[in-house]
Protein backbone atom coordinates (compact mmCIF):
# COMPACT_ATOMS: atom_id res chain seq x y z
CA UNK A 1 0.00 0.00 0.00
CA UNK A 2 1.65 3.65 -0.90
CA UNK A 3 1.51 6.46 1.19
CA UNK A 4 -1.25 8.16 -0.65
CA UNK A 5 -3.65 5.12 -0.78
CA UNK A 6 -2.70 4.65 3.16
CA UNK A 7 -3.94 8.13 4.04
CA UNK A 8 -7.50 7.44 2.46
CA UNK A 9 -8.04 4.66 3.89
CA UNK A 10 -7.26 6.03 7.48
CA UNK A 11 -9.90 9.26 6.32
CA UNK A 12 -12.22 6.90 5.03
CA UNK A 13 -12.40 4.40 8.04
CA UNK A 14 -11.74 7.13 10.79
CA UNK A 15 -15.97 7.84 10.00
CA UNK A 16 -16.99 4.73 11.53
CA UNK A 17 -15.40 5.84 14.85
CA UNK A 18 -15.42 9.58 14.55
CA UNK A 19 -18.80 10.60 13.03
CA UNK A 20 -20.95 7.70 14.82
CA UNK A 21 -23.08 8.84 17.39
CA UNK A 22 -21.68 8.22 21.17
CA UNK A 23 -21.50 9.32 24.66
CA UNK A 24 -18.71 11.53 23.81
CA UNK A 25 -20.69 13.35 20.71
CA UNK A 26 -23.81 13.67 22.96
CA UNK A 27 -21.84 15.08 25.63
CA UNK A 28 -20.17 17.12 23.59
CA UNK A 29 -23.23 18.69 22.18
CA UNK A 30 -24.82 19.23 25.62
CA UNK A 31 -21.63 21.45 26.47
CA UNK A 32 -22.18 23.28 22.69
CA UNK A 33 -25.24 24.30 23.17
CA UNK A 34 -24.26 26.60 26.23
CA UNK A 35 -20.18 27.28 25.39
CA UNK A 36 -19.81 26.66 21.32
CA UNK A 37 -16.82 25.26 18.98
CA UNK A 38 -14.43 25.92 22.63
CA UNK A 39 -16.02 23.61 24.53
CA UNK A 40 -15.82 21.07 21.39
CA UNK A 41 -12.19 21.92 20.78
CA UNK A 42 -11.58 20.65 24.61
CA UNK A 43 -13.55 17.67 24.24
CA UNK A 44 -11.23 16.70 20.79
CA UNK A 45 -7.81 17.36 23.09
CA UNK A 46 -9.15 15.22 25.58
CA UNK A 47 -10.18 12.55 23.23
CA UNK A 48 -6.79 12.83 21.49
CA UNK A 49 -4.91 12.57 24.30
CA UNK A 50 -6.37 8.83 25.74
CA UNK A 51 -5.76 8.33 21.96
CA UNK A 52 -2.39 8.78 20.95
CA UNK A 53 -1.95 6.98 24.44
CA UNK A 54 -3.82 3.74 23.65
CA UNK A 55 -2.39 3.90 20.11
CA UNK A 56 1.27 3.88 21.45
CA UNK A 57 0.28 0.93 23.97
CA UNK A 58 -1.28 -1.10 21.08
CA UNK A 59 1.99 -0.01 18.38
CA UNK A 60 4.37 -1.31 21.49
CA UNK A 61 2.17 -4.49 21.18
CA UNK A 62 1.56 -5.21 17.85
CA UNK A 63 5.19 -3.85 15.60
CA UNK A 64 6.55 -7.30 17.13
CA UNK A 65 4.45 -9.26 15.75
CA UNK A 66 3.10 -7.87 12.07
CA UNK A 67 5.52 -9.94 10.53
CA UNK A 68 3.98 -13.52 11.18
CA UNK A 69 1.67 -14.41 8.87
CA UNK A 70 -0.93 -16.03 11.21
CA UNK A 71 -1.15 -12.20 13.35
CA UNK A 72 -1.47 -10.62 9.84
CA UNK A 73 -4.29 -13.03 8.90
CA UNK A 74 -6.09 -12.37 12.64
CA UNK A 75 -5.32 -8.46 12.38
CA UNK A 76 -6.62 -8.54 8.76
CA UNK A 77 -10.20 -10.52 9.35
CA UNK A 78 -10.81 -9.23 13.12
CA UNK A 79 -10.46 -5.59 11.39
CA UNK A 80 -12.90 -6.30 8.07
CA UNK A 81 -15.41 -8.38 9.94
CA UNK A 82 -15.89 -5.14 12.60
CA UNK A 83 -16.13 -3.03 9.74
CA UNK A 84 -18.81 -4.77 8.29
CA UNK A 85 -20.42 -5.10 11.62
CA UNK A 86 -19.99 -1.16 12.40
CA UNK A 87 -21.01 -0.12 8.83
CA UNK A 88 -24.58 -2.27 9.24
CA UNK A 89 -24.87 -0.78 12.18
CA UNK A 90 -24.27 2.54 11.56
CA UNK A 91 -26.84 2.73 8.33
CA UNK A 92 -29.14 1.09 10.74
CA UNK A 93 -28.61 3.97 13.19
CA UNK A 94 -29.19 6.32 10.58
CA UNK A 95 -32.37 5.17 9.04
CA UNK A 96 -33.60 5.30 12.81
CA UNK A 97 -32.26 7.93 13.92
CA UNK A 98 -34.69 10.57 15.75
CA UNK A 99 -33.94 14.24 16.87
CA UNK A 100 -32.30 14.94 20.03
CA UNK A 101 -33.70 17.67 22.21
CA UNK A 102 -30.51 19.99 23.50
CA UNK A 103 -30.74 21.81 26.87
CA UNK A 104 -29.20 24.77 28.13
CA UNK A 105 -29.35 23.44 31.94
CA UNK A 106 -26.28 22.64 33.73
CA UNK A 107 -24.35 19.43 34.13
CA UNK A 108 -22.71 18.45 36.89
CA UNK A 109 -19.26 18.10 35.50
CA UNK A 110 -18.63 21.00 33.73
CA UNK A 111 -15.21 20.62 32.90
CA UNK A 112 -15.15 19.54 29.08
CA UNK A 113 -11.88 17.86 28.94
CA UNK A 114 -12.53 15.39 32.31
CA UNK A 115 -15.72 14.97 30.37
CA UNK A 116 -14.11 14.08 27.34
CA UNK A 117 -11.46 11.77 28.88
CA UNK A 118 -13.89 9.86 30.78
CA UNK A 119 -16.11 8.90 28.01
CA UNK A 120 -13.34 8.68 25.87
CA UNK A 121 -11.35 5.91 27.70
CA UNK A 122 -14.46 4.65 29.09
CA UNK A 123 -16.59 3.76 26.14
CA UNK A 124 -16.27 0.21 24.66
CA UNK A 125 -17.30 0.92 21.25
CA UNK A 126 -14.09 3.37 21.43
CA UNK A 127 -12.04 0.58 22.69
CA UNK A 128 -13.64 -1.92 20.36
CA UNK A 129 -13.02 -0.20 17.73
CA UNK A 130 -8.80 0.21 17.77
CA UNK A 131 -8.82 -3.62 19.05
CA UNK A 132 -9.76 -4.44 15.46
CA UNK A 133 -10.50 -1.85 13.19
CA UNK A 134 -7.54 0.90 14.47
CA UNK A 135 -5.17 -2.46 15.33
CA UNK A 136 -5.47 -2.95 11.27
CA UNK A 137 -4.55 0.60 10.91
CA UNK A 138 -1.31 0.09 13.43
CA UNK A 139 -0.50 -2.87 11.51
CA UNK A 140 -0.16 -1.25 8.13
CA UNK A 141 1.18 2.20 9.41
CA UNK A 142 3.76 -0.14 10.73
CA UNK A 143 4.17 -2.11 7.89
CA UNK A 144 4.43 1.43 5.34
CA UNK A 145 7.11 3.36 7.78
CA UNK A 146 7.32 1.94 11.11
CA UNK A 147 6.78 5.00 13.72
CA UNK A 148 6.44 7.65 10.76
CA UNK A 149 3.76 5.70 9.54
CA UNK A 150 2.38 5.37 12.93
CA UNK A 151 2.79 9.27 13.60
CA UNK A 152 1.18 9.57 9.79
CA UNK A 153 -1.65 7.58 10.65
CA UNK A 154 -2.32 9.46 13.66
CA UNK A 155 -2.33 13.01 11.84
CA UNK A 156 -4.73 11.67 9.20
CA UNK A 157 -6.88 10.41 12.05
CA UNK A 158 -7.38 12.68 14.59
CA UNK A 159 -7.87 15.80 12.46
CA UNK A 160 -11.48 14.45 11.47
CA UNK A 161 -12.23 14.16 15.02
CA UNK A 162 -11.49 17.96 15.93
CA UNK A 163 -13.50 18.88 12.89
CA UNK A 164 -16.32 17.03 13.70
CA UNK A 165 -16.73 17.33 17.57
CA UNK A 166 -15.68 21.68 17.08
CA UNK A 167 -18.45 21.81 14.31
CA UNK A 168 -20.83 19.74 15.85
CA UNK A 169 -20.52 21.71 19.31
CA UNK A 170 -20.82 25.12 17.10
CA UNK A 171 -23.90 23.84 15.57
CA UNK A 172 -25.43 22.80 18.89
CA UNK A 173 -24.73 26.39 19.99
CA UNK A 174 -26.17 27.99 16.93
CA UNK A 175 -29.75 25.54 17.68
CA UNK A 176 -28.66 23.27 14.71
CA UNK A 177 -30.71 19.71 15.24
CA UNK A 178 -28.12 17.67 13.42
CA UNK A 179 -28.98 14.24 14.50
CA UNK A 180 -32.62 15.11 12.96
CA UNK A 181 -31.45 16.42 9.74
CA UNK A 182 -31.98 14.31 6.62
CA UNK A 183 -28.76 15.47 5.07
CA UNK A 184 -26.94 14.21 8.04
CA UNK A 185 -28.96 10.52 7.61
CA UNK A 186 -27.99 10.40 4.17
CA UNK A 187 -24.33 11.33 4.74
CA UNK A 188 -23.94 8.30 8.01
CA UNK A 189 -25.63 5.66 5.14
CA UNK A 190 -23.27 6.45 2.68
CA UNK A 191 -20.31 6.14 4.85
CA UNK A 192 -21.96 3.22 6.22
CA UNK A 193 -22.08 1.48 2.65
CA UNK A 194 -18.34 2.62 2.16
CA UNK A 195 -17.17 1.02 5.63
CA UNK A 196 -18.88 -2.35 4.67
CA UNK A 197 -17.40 -2.39 1.26
CA UNK A 198 -13.85 -1.36 2.92
CA UNK A 199 -14.48 -4.63 5.54
CA UNK A 200 -15.29 -6.66 2.50
CA UNK A 201 -11.98 -5.81 1.06
CA UNK A 202 -9.99 -6.16 4.44
CA UNK A 203 -11.31 -9.43 4.80
CA UNK A 204 -10.36 -10.85 1.13
CA UNK A 205 -7.01 -9.01 1.49
CA UNK A 206 -6.00 -10.81 4.59
CA UNK A 207 -7.54 -14.26 3.01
Amino acid sequence: MDTLTFIVTVVVVTASGALAPGPLFFANVAHGVKSGAKSGLAFSVAHSVVELSLIVLLTLGVFSMVKEPAIKLIIGMAGGVALIVFGVLQIHGSMNSKPIQSSRRRTRLENPFLIGSIFTGLNPYFILWWLTVGLKLISDAWALASWAGIVLMFIAHVWMDYAWLTATAYLANKGTNLIGSKGYKITMILFGIVLVIFGLYYVASAL
